[in-house]
Protein backbone atom coordinates (compact mmCIF):
# COMPACT_ATOMS: atom_id res chain seq x y z
CA UNK A 1 0.00 0.00 0.00
CA UNK A 2 1.68 3.75 -1.18
CA UNK A 3 1.78 6.39 1.63
CA UNK A 4 -0.79 9.03 1.06
CA UNK A 5 0.21 12.10 0.24
CA UNK A 6 2.10 14.05 3.82
CA UNK A 7 2.08 17.21 5.18
CA UNK A 8 5.13 17.68 7.49
CA UNK A 9 5.02 19.72 10.41
CA UNK A 10 7.77 21.09 12.88
CA UNK A 11 9.58 24.01 13.85
CA UNK A 12 11.71 26.16 12.85
CA UNK A 13 14.11 25.30 10.46
CA UNK A 14 17.59 25.81 11.12
CA UNK A 15 19.40 28.08 9.21
CA UNK A 16 22.12 25.82 7.84
CA UNK A 17 19.27 24.40 6.06
CA UNK A 18 17.78 27.97 4.28
CA UNK A 19 18.66 28.54 0.92
CA UNK A 20 18.70 32.09 -0.10
CA UNK A 21 20.81 34.98 -2.51
CA UNK A 22 22.81 35.25 0.58
CA UNK A 23 25.08 32.39 -0.41
CA UNK A 24 25.27 32.87 -4.06
CA UNK A 25 28.17 33.75 -6.49
CA UNK A 26 31.68 33.87 -5.46
CA UNK A 27 34.29 36.02 -5.41
CA UNK A 28 37.26 36.26 -7.90
CA UNK A 29 39.54 34.73 -5.69
CA UNK A 30 37.71 31.52 -5.60
CA UNK A 31 36.58 31.49 -8.86
CA UNK A 32 40.05 31.34 -10.18
CA UNK A 33 40.18 28.21 -8.86
CA UNK A 34 38.01 26.80 -11.95
CA UNK A 35 40.44 25.52 -14.86
CA UNK A 36 43.34 25.21 -12.20
CA UNK A 37 42.92 22.49 -9.07
CA UNK A 38 38.98 22.53 -9.91
CA UNK A 39 37.47 21.38 -13.75
CA UNK A 40 35.60 24.29 -15.17
CA UNK A 41 32.83 23.36 -13.95
CA UNK A 42 33.66 22.77 -10.29
CA UNK A 43 34.89 19.40 -9.52
CA UNK A 44 38.27 18.34 -7.78
CA UNK A 45 40.54 17.72 -10.71
CA UNK A 46 43.03 15.81 -8.47
CA UNK A 47 42.50 11.87 -8.07
CA UNK A 48 41.95 10.50 -4.44
CA UNK A 49 44.61 9.73 -2.05
CA UNK A 50 45.07 5.84 -3.22
CA UNK A 51 44.02 6.16 -6.88
CA UNK A 52 41.06 4.33 -7.08
CA UNK A 53 40.10 7.85 -8.28
CA UNK A 54 42.41 9.31 -10.62
CA UNK A 55 43.02 12.96 -11.74
CA UNK A 56 40.38 14.30 -14.42
CA UNK A 57 42.50 15.06 -17.21
CA UNK A 58 39.50 16.53 -19.84
CA UNK A 59 37.53 13.58 -20.37
CA UNK A 60 36.68 11.12 -23.31
CA UNK A 61 36.28 13.51 -25.87
CA UNK A 62 36.87 11.09 -29.36
CA UNK A 63 34.87 8.23 -30.50
CA UNK A 64 36.36 4.75 -29.99
CA UNK A 65 37.52 2.72 -33.01
CA UNK A 66 34.00 1.33 -34.94
CA UNK A 67 31.98 3.93 -34.08
CA UNK A 68 29.50 5.26 -36.80
CA UNK A 69 28.53 9.03 -36.60
CA UNK A 70 24.91 9.24 -35.81
CA UNK A 71 24.71 5.30 -34.32
CA UNK A 72 24.84 3.33 -31.18
CA UNK A 73 27.05 4.69 -28.79
CA UNK A 74 29.56 1.80 -28.81
CA UNK A 75 31.29 0.75 -24.91
CA UNK A 76 35.07 2.41 -25.72
CA UNK A 77 35.88 0.01 -22.81
CA UNK A 78 34.61 -3.43 -24.11
CA UNK A 79 37.59 -5.35 -22.34
CA UNK A 80 37.76 -3.77 -18.80
CA UNK A 81 36.07 -6.96 -15.94
CA UNK A 82 34.59 -5.91 -12.54
CA UNK A 83 37.66 -5.28 -9.70
CA UNK A 84 34.55 -6.88 -7.41
CA UNK A 85 31.19 -7.56 -6.93
CA UNK A 86 29.11 -6.32 -4.12
CA UNK A 87 26.60 -8.33 -3.23
CA UNK A 88 24.25 -9.16 -0.03
CA UNK A 89 27.10 -11.00 1.36
CA UNK A 90 29.72 -8.98 1.54
CA UNK A 91 28.24 -5.31 1.50
CA UNK A 92 29.32 -4.43 5.32
CA UNK A 93 32.71 -4.32 3.77
CA UNK A 94 31.85 -1.62 0.97
CA UNK A 95 28.51 0.20 3.59
CA UNK A 96 30.64 3.31 3.97
CA UNK A 97 30.72 4.30 -0.01
CA UNK A 98 26.94 3.06 -0.42
CA UNK A 99 23.89 4.91 -0.62
CA UNK A 100 21.40 3.49 2.35
CA UNK A 101 19.04 2.80 -0.55
CA UNK A 102 21.42 1.22 -2.10
CA UNK A 103 22.09 -1.20 0.94
CA UNK A 104 18.18 -1.96 0.94
CA UNK A 105 18.68 -3.23 -2.74
CA UNK A 106 21.24 -5.54 -1.58
CA UNK A 107 19.31 -6.85 1.18
CA UNK A 108 15.91 -6.74 -0.44
CA UNK A 109 16.80 -8.91 -3.49
CA UNK A 110 19.48 -12.14 -2.64
CA UNK A 111 20.39 -11.85 -6.60
CA UNK A 112 21.11 -7.79 -6.80
CA UNK A 113 24.65 -6.99 -7.32
CA UNK A 114 26.66 -4.40 -7.78
CA UNK A 115 29.36 -4.83 -10.64
CA UNK A 116 32.61 -2.42 -9.47
CA UNK A 117 34.97 -1.21 -12.58
CA UNK A 118 37.97 0.76 -12.93
CA UNK A 119 37.07 4.30 -12.44
CA UNK A 120 37.38 6.34 -15.74
CA UNK A 121 36.21 10.30 -15.47
CA UNK A 122 34.94 10.38 -18.88
CA UNK A 123 32.40 13.09 -18.63
CA UNK A 124 33.34 16.16 -20.71
CA UNK A 125 31.49 19.41 -22.02
CA UNK A 126 32.38 21.70 -25.08
CA UNK A 127 34.15 24.75 -24.43
CA UNK A 128 30.99 27.09 -24.48
CA UNK A 129 29.67 25.14 -21.40
CA UNK A 130 32.93 25.84 -19.66
CA UNK A 131 33.37 29.51 -20.23
CA UNK A 132 29.64 30.33 -18.89
CA UNK A 133 30.39 28.45 -16.19
CA UNK A 134 32.98 30.10 -14.96
CA UNK A 135 31.53 33.04 -15.84
CA UNK A 136 28.58 31.87 -13.66
CA UNK A 137 30.39 31.62 -10.41
CA UNK A 138 31.11 35.59 -10.15
CA UNK A 139 27.61 36.66 -11.37
CA UNK A 140 25.11 34.38 -11.12
CA UNK A 141 22.63 34.26 -7.91
CA UNK A 142 19.76 33.03 -6.88
CA UNK A 143 16.56 35.05 -6.52
CA UNK A 144 12.83 34.93 -5.03
CA UNK A 145 14.31 32.59 -2.60
CA UNK A 146 16.03 30.41 -4.06
CA UNK A 147 13.37 29.29 -6.89
CA UNK A 148 15.10 31.67 -9.66
CA UNK A 149 18.49 32.40 -10.95
CA UNK A 150 19.31 35.96 -12.00
CA UNK A 151 22.44 36.84 -14.38
CA UNK A 152 22.55 32.88 -15.40
CA UNK A 153 23.86 32.06 -19.00
CA UNK A 154 23.68 28.58 -20.45
CA UNK A 155 23.90 25.87 -17.74
CA UNK A 156 25.73 25.35 -14.51
CA UNK A 157 25.14 28.71 -12.52
CA UNK A 158 26.88 27.43 -9.36
CA UNK A 159 30.97 25.46 -10.15
CA UNK A 160 31.61 26.42 -6.53
CA UNK A 161 28.46 25.83 -4.70
CA UNK A 162 27.97 26.94 -1.25
CA UNK A 163 24.64 25.30 0.11
CA UNK A 164 21.94 22.45 -1.07
CA UNK A 165 20.01 24.31 -3.33
CA UNK A 166 22.47 25.75 -5.46
CA UNK A 167 23.75 22.06 -6.30
CA UNK A 168 20.31 21.40 -7.02
CA UNK A 169 20.42 23.97 -9.52
CA UNK A 170 23.36 22.38 -11.32
CA UNK A 171 21.87 19.46 -11.82
CA UNK A 172 18.51 20.92 -13.52
CA UNK A 173 20.48 23.16 -15.25
CA UNK A 174 23.01 21.03 -16.50
CA UNK A 175 24.05 20.61 -20.55
CA UNK A 176 22.03 17.47 -22.29
CA UNK A 177 23.36 18.37 -25.75
CA UNK A 178 21.33 21.99 -26.18
CA UNK A 179 18.55 20.34 -28.98
CA UNK A 180 18.31 16.58 -28.76
CA UNK A 181 14.91 14.50 -30.82
CA UNK A 182 15.27 10.40 -28.93
CA UNK A 183 12.72 7.64 -29.19
CA UNK A 184 13.11 5.57 -25.88
CA UNK A 185 11.31 3.00 -24.15
CA UNK A 186 9.52 2.76 -20.78
CA UNK A 187 9.03 -0.29 -18.87
CA UNK A 188 7.16 -0.88 -15.68
CA UNK A 189 7.47 -4.30 -14.71
CA UNK A 190 5.11 -6.42 -12.90
CA UNK A 191 6.24 -8.34 -9.72
CA UNK A 192 6.38 -11.63 -11.97
CA UNK A 193 8.39 -9.59 -14.34
CA UNK A 194 5.74 -9.24 -17.08
CA UNK A 195 5.81 -5.68 -19.12
CA UNK A 196 4.58 -3.85 -21.70
CA UNK A 197 7.03 -1.14 -23.71
CA UNK A 198 6.00 2.40 -24.32
CA UNK A 199 7.70 3.86 -26.01
CA UNK A 200 8.30 8.05 -26.62
CA UNK A 201 9.27 10.31 -29.06
CA UNK A 202 11.32 13.21 -26.79
CA UNK A 203 12.29 16.49 -27.97
CA UNK A 204 14.39 18.77 -25.46
CA UNK A 205 15.73 22.50 -26.93
CA UNK A 206 17.18 24.54 -24.95
CA UNK A 207 15.42 27.97 -25.54
CA UNK A 208 18.79 29.48 -27.37
CA UNK A 209 18.95 26.99 -29.84
CA UNK A 210 16.11 28.28 -31.21
CA UNK A 211 16.27 28.94 -34.94
CA UNK A 212 14.58 31.65 -34.31
CA UNK A 213 15.76 32.47 -31.14
CA UNK A 214 15.42 35.96 -28.92
CA UNK A 215 17.35 36.60 -26.36
CA UNK A 216 15.05 39.07 -25.07
CA UNK A 217 12.01 37.11 -25.60
CA UNK A 218 10.07 34.24 -22.86
CA UNK A 219 12.88 35.03 -20.84
CA UNK A 220 11.85 32.72 -17.32
CA UNK A 221 11.81 29.77 -19.99
CA UNK A 222 14.95 27.33 -19.57
CA UNK A 223 13.76 24.70 -21.93
CA UNK A 224 11.03 23.28 -24.36
CA UNK A 225 9.86 19.76 -24.14
CA UNK A 226 7.28 17.27 -26.02
CA UNK A 227 6.93 14.17 -25.25
CA UNK A 228 4.53 11.76 -28.03
CA UNK A 229 3.53 8.15 -27.43
CA UNK A 230 4.53 6.39 -30.26
CA UNK A 231 3.65 2.76 -28.56
CA UNK A 232 1.40 0.28 -27.49
CA UNK A 233 -1.41 1.10 -29.95
CA UNK A 234 -4.11 2.16 -26.88
CA UNK A 235 -1.51 5.29 -25.75
CA UNK A 236 0.07 6.30 -29.06
CA UNK A 237 -1.18 9.65 -30.04
CA UNK A 238 -1.28 11.46 -26.92
CA UNK A 239 1.50 14.17 -26.41
CA UNK A 240 2.84 16.25 -23.34
CA UNK A 241 4.04 19.61 -24.53
CA UNK A 242 6.09 21.82 -21.41
CA UNK A 243 7.66 25.21 -21.29
CA UNK A 244 9.81 24.45 -18.49
CA UNK A 245 10.13 27.93 -16.45
CA UNK A 246 12.89 28.54 -14.63
CA UNK A 247 11.02 30.55 -11.21
CA UNK A 248 8.31 28.44 -11.44
CA UNK A 249 6.97 29.72 -8.17
CA UNK A 250 6.64 33.02 -10.18
CA UNK A 251 5.28 31.52 -12.66
CA UNK A 252 4.15 28.09 -13.18
CA UNK A 253 5.33 25.45 -15.12
CA UNK A 254 3.49 25.84 -18.47
CA UNK A 255 2.06 22.36 -19.77
CA UNK A 256 -0.15 21.29 -22.06
CA UNK A 257 -1.74 17.83 -23.46
CA UNK A 258 -2.64 16.62 -26.05
CA UNK A 259 -5.56 13.78 -25.95
CA UNK A 260 -5.72 11.11 -28.84
CA UNK A 261 -8.90 10.24 -28.03
CA UNK A 262 -10.79 13.91 -27.54
CA UNK A 263 -8.62 15.51 -29.86
CA UNK A 264 -8.47 18.18 -27.64
CA UNK A 265 -5.69 20.36 -26.44
CA UNK A 266 -5.91 21.15 -22.29
CA UNK A 267 -3.82 23.01 -19.85
CA UNK A 268 -2.11 20.56 -17.62
CA UNK A 269 -1.25 21.94 -14.31
CA UNK A 270 -0.87 18.19 -12.45
CA UNK A 271 2.49 17.60 -14.57
CA UNK A 272 4.51 19.12 -11.26
CA UNK A 273 5.53 18.34 -8.09
CA UNK A 274 4.02 14.83 -7.53
CA UNK A 275 1.51 14.52 -10.45
CA UNK A 276 1.94 11.13 -11.73
CA UNK A 277 4.45 10.65 -14.30
CA UNK A 278 3.06 9.70 -18.15
CA UNK A 279 2.09 6.19 -18.64
CA UNK A 280 4.06 5.40 -15.43
CA UNK A 281 1.82 3.32 -14.01
CA UNK A 282 2.02 5.06 -10.25
CA UNK A 283 5.88 4.04 -10.19
CA UNK A 284 7.11 7.65 -10.12
CA UNK A 285 6.01 11.40 -9.82
CA UNK A 286 6.62 13.94 -12.23
CA UNK A 287 9.65 15.46 -10.84
CA UNK A 288 11.19 11.76 -10.78
CA UNK A 289 11.64 12.79 -14.34
CA UNK A 290 15.45 13.15 -15.29
CA UNK A 291 16.15 12.01 -11.64
CA UNK A 292 14.60 15.42 -9.98
CA UNK A 293 13.47 18.28 -12.01
CA UNK A 294 11.17 21.43 -11.85
CA UNK A 295 10.66 23.75 -8.84
CA UNK A 296 12.81 23.34 -5.84
CA UNK A 297 10.55 25.33 -3.63
CA UNK A 298 8.52 22.51 -1.13
CA UNK A 299 11.74 21.39 0.20
CA UNK A 300 14.26 22.78 2.51
CA UNK A 301 17.89 21.97 1.12
CA UNK A 302 21.00 21.00 3.14
CA UNK A 303 24.19 20.28 1.69
CA UNK A 304 26.08 17.52 4.12
CA UNK A 305 29.05 17.58 1.81
CA UNK A 306 31.19 14.97 -0.63
CA UNK A 307 32.35 11.52 -0.63
CA UNK A 308 33.54 8.89 -2.41
CA UNK A 309 30.67 6.50 -3.74
CA UNK A 310 29.48 3.89 -6.08
CA UNK A 311 27.23 4.70 -8.99
CA UNK A 312 26.44 3.67 -12.16
CA UNK A 313 29.25 4.96 -14.77
CA UNK A 314 30.08 4.49 -18.19
CA UNK A 315 26.96 2.27 -18.67
CA UNK A 316 27.64 1.14 -22.49
CA UNK A 317 26.85 -2.46 -21.65
CA UNK A 318 23.13 -1.41 -20.35
CA UNK A 319 23.26 0.48 -24.29
CA UNK A 320 24.37 -2.47 -26.65
CA UNK A 321 22.31 -3.24 -29.19
CA UNK A 322 23.03 -6.40 -29.23
CA UNK A 323 20.41 -7.01 -26.42
CA UNK A 324 16.84 -7.26 -26.17
CA UNK A 325 14.84 -5.72 -23.96
CA UNK A 326 13.64 -9.18 -22.36
CA UNK A 327 17.71 -9.58 -21.91
CA UNK A 328 17.72 -5.90 -19.38
CA UNK A 329 14.04 -6.18 -17.43
CA UNK A 330 13.99 -8.86 -15.30
CA UNK A 331 11.53 -9.55 -11.89
CA UNK A 332 12.04 -7.18 -9.18
CA UNK A 333 15.39 -4.85 -10.88
CA UNK A 334 17.21 -4.72 -14.15
CA UNK A 335 19.69 -7.30 -14.93
CA UNK A 336 22.65 -6.36 -13.18
CA UNK A 337 24.73 -8.55 -15.16
CA UNK A 338 25.01 -5.45 -17.85
CA UNK A 339 25.04 -2.71 -14.96
CA UNK A 340 28.36 -0.76 -14.51
CA UNK A 341 29.74 0.63 -10.93
CA UNK A 342 32.65 3.04 -10.79
CA UNK A 343 34.04 5.35 -7.67
CA UNK A 344 33.46 8.88 -8.01
CA UNK A 345 33.27 11.87 -5.44
CA UNK A 346 29.59 13.04 -5.26
CA UNK A 347 28.07 16.02 -3.88
CA UNK A 348 25.26 14.34 -0.85
CA UNK A 349 22.08 16.59 -0.49
CA UNK A 350 19.53 16.55 1.95
CA UNK A 351 16.12 17.74 0.82
CA UNK A 352 13.29 17.70 3.63
CA UNK A 353 9.56 18.36 3.33
CA UNK A 354 8.63 22.18 4.25
CA UNK A 355 6.39 23.03 7.15
CA UNK A 356 2.79 22.83 5.39
CA UNK A 357 3.94 21.98 2.02
CA UNK A 358 2.66 18.29 0.55
CA UNK A 359 4.40 16.11 -1.37
CA UNK A 360 4.46 11.65 -1.57
CA UNK A 361 8.26 12.04 -0.76
CA UNK A 362 8.64 13.55 2.51
CA UNK A 363 12.63 13.15 2.33
CA UNK A 364 14.86 12.71 -0.86
CA UNK A 365 18.72 12.68 -0.62
CA UNK A 366 20.99 13.64 -3.28
CA UNK A 367 24.36 12.28 -4.20
CA UNK A 368 25.49 13.85 -7.38
CA UNK A 369 28.27 13.16 -9.55
CA UNK A 370 30.94 15.95 -9.75
CA UNK A 371 31.48 15.24 -12.71
CA UNK A 372 28.91 16.11 -14.91
CA UNK A 373 26.29 17.84 -12.05
CA UNK A 374 24.12 14.71 -13.03
CA UNK A 375 21.63 13.01 -10.30
CA UNK A 376 23.53 9.81 -9.83
CA UNK A 377 21.41 7.66 -7.00
CA UNK A 378 18.51 9.30 -5.30
CA UNK A 379 16.67 7.74 -2.26
CA UNK A 380 12.98 8.74 -1.31
CA UNK A 381 11.78 8.39 2.01
CA UNK A 382 7.53 8.28 3.02
CA UNK A 383 5.86 10.54 5.58
CA UNK A 384 6.52 7.94 7.99
CA UNK A 385 10.69 8.10 7.61
CA UNK A 386 10.86 4.79 5.62
CA UNK A 387 12.83 4.52 2.74
CA UNK A 388 10.49 3.59 0.03
CA UNK A 389 12.09 4.19 -3.87
CA UNK A 390 15.58 4.50 -5.11
CA UNK A 391 16.92 5.82 -8.17
CA UNK A 392 19.85 4.95 -10.33
CA UNK A 393 20.97 7.25 -13.32
CA UNK A 394 23.09 5.08 -15.66
CA UNK A 395 25.04 7.45 -17.56
CA UNK A 396 27.26 7.24 -20.67
CA UNK A 397 29.18 9.79 -22.28
CA UNK A 398 27.81 10.71 -25.95
CA UNK A 399 31.74 11.13 -26.95
CA UNK A 400 30.97 12.37 -30.31
CA UNK A 401 28.34 15.38 -28.69
CA UNK A 402 30.52 16.32 -25.50
CA UNK A 403 27.85 15.60 -23.37
CA UNK A 404 27.25 13.26 -20.26
CA UNK A 405 23.88 11.91 -20.46
CA UNK A 406 21.81 9.25 -18.77
CA UNK A 407 21.13 5.96 -20.95
CA UNK A 408 18.67 4.40 -18.09
CA UNK A 409 17.19 6.06 -14.92
CA UNK A 410 15.85 3.21 -12.81
CA UNK A 411 13.35 4.04 -10.20
CA UNK A 412 12.79 1.15 -7.84
CA UNK A 413 9.37 0.46 -5.39
CA UNK A 414 11.22 -1.14 -2.68
CA UNK A 415 7.19 -1.74 -0.59
CA UNK A 416 5.86 -3.10 -3.87
CA UNK A 417 8.62 -4.82 -5.20
CA UNK A 418 7.93 -3.09 -8.61
CA UNK A 419 10.29 -0.71 -10.27
CA UNK A 420 10.21 1.60 -13.46
CA UNK A 421 13.30 2.07 -15.86
CA UNK A 422 13.21 4.51 -18.77
CA UNK A 423 15.54 5.30 -22.06
CA UNK A 424 15.51 2.11 -23.09
CA UNK A 425 17.08 2.07 -26.77
CA UNK A 426 18.81 -1.19 -27.14
CA UNK A 427 15.98 -2.14 -29.52
CA UNK A 428 15.51 1.16 -32.03
CA UNK A 429 17.73 2.49 -34.24
CA UNK A 430 19.34 5.83 -34.63
CA UNK A 431 18.27 6.60 -31.43
CA UNK A 432 19.25 9.98 -30.57
CA UNK A 433 19.28 13.10 -32.81
CA UNK A 434 21.55 15.82 -31.81
CA UNK A 435 21.64 19.50 -32.90
CA UNK A 436 18.09 19.44 -33.89
CA UNK A 437 16.66 22.29 -35.54
CA UNK A 438 13.45 23.93 -34.02
CA UNK A 439 12.19 27.05 -33.97
CA UNK A 440 9.57 28.58 -30.97
CA UNK A 441 6.48 27.73 -33.27
CA UNK A 442 7.10 24.24 -32.87
CA UNK A 443 6.36 24.27 -29.39
CA UNK A 444 2.75 26.43 -29.16
CA UNK A 445 -0.19 24.76 -28.20
CA UNK A 446 -1.28 25.44 -31.60
CA UNK A 447 1.59 23.04 -33.17
CA UNK A 448 0.53 20.22 -30.28
CA UNK A 449 -2.74 20.51 -31.75
CA UNK A 450 -1.55 20.25 -35.15
CA UNK A 451 1.23 17.31 -34.77
CA UNK A 452 -1.69 15.63 -32.79
CA UNK A 453 -4.50 15.68 -36.15
CA UNK A 454 -1.19 14.96 -38.76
Amino acid sequence: MKPKRIIIAGGMVALTMLSTATFAKVGADQAAKLGAELTAIGAQKAGNADGSIPEWTGGLTQPPAGFAAGGNHIDPFPDDQPLFVINKDNMAQYKDKLSPGQVAMLTKYPNYKMPVFQTRRTAALPQKVYDAAKKNATVTEMVAGGNGLSGFDTAIPFPIPQNGLEVIWNHVTRHRGGAVSRLIGQATPLANGDYTIVKFHDEITWRSTLTDYKPDEDTNVLFYFKQEIVAPARLAGNILLVHETIDQVSEARRAWVYNEGQRRVRRAPQVAYDGPGTASDGLRTSDNFDMFNGAPDRYNWKLVGKKEMYIPYNSYRLRSTSLKYDDIIKPGHINQDYARYELHRVWHVEATLKEGQRHIYAKRVFFIDEDSWQASVIDHYDGRGEMWRVAEAHMIQFYDQATPWYTLEVLYDLLSGRYLALGLTNEEKNAYEFGAQRSSQDYTPAALRRSGTR
